[in-house]
């Protein structure tokens, strides 16, 4: 598994830190007194946060593992059934060195 950069930088100042700064001294940035600000601020996400967070809840609720299949490949392993491939697993094995050692081949 590979962790990439993140594309953006994450900005030194947060936004909407200056303007909160200026409005609490009282001046804009140009030297003007600044605006009126109302008591509450309302924020409102877009689509896309709106669908990330339906996934994310769920993904949630999906089980990591198959348990089903789980118990059938103990009861294969118990009754002397199940049969290991070496050499698909050894080829698994060396796939995933080289991708951990960035040699992909």
């Amino acid at each position: 598994m590979k962790i990439d950069k993140p594309g953006k930088p994450i900005p030194a100042t947060p936004v909407g830190e200056a303007t909160a700064r200026s409005a609490a001294r009282g001046k804009s940035a140009a030297g003007a007194p600044a605006a009126q600000q109302p008591a509450s601020t309302s924020v409102s996400l877009g689509s896309t946060a709106t669908q990330l967070n339906s996934i994310s809840n769920s993904m949630a609720n999906t089980p990591v593992v198959d348990a089903g299949k789980v118990a059938e490949i103990r009861k294969a392993i118990s009754e002397g059934r199940f049969k290991v491939n070496s050499e698909v697993v050894a080829d698994k094995l060396i796939e995933t060195v080289r991708e951990l050692i960035g040699g992909k081949a």
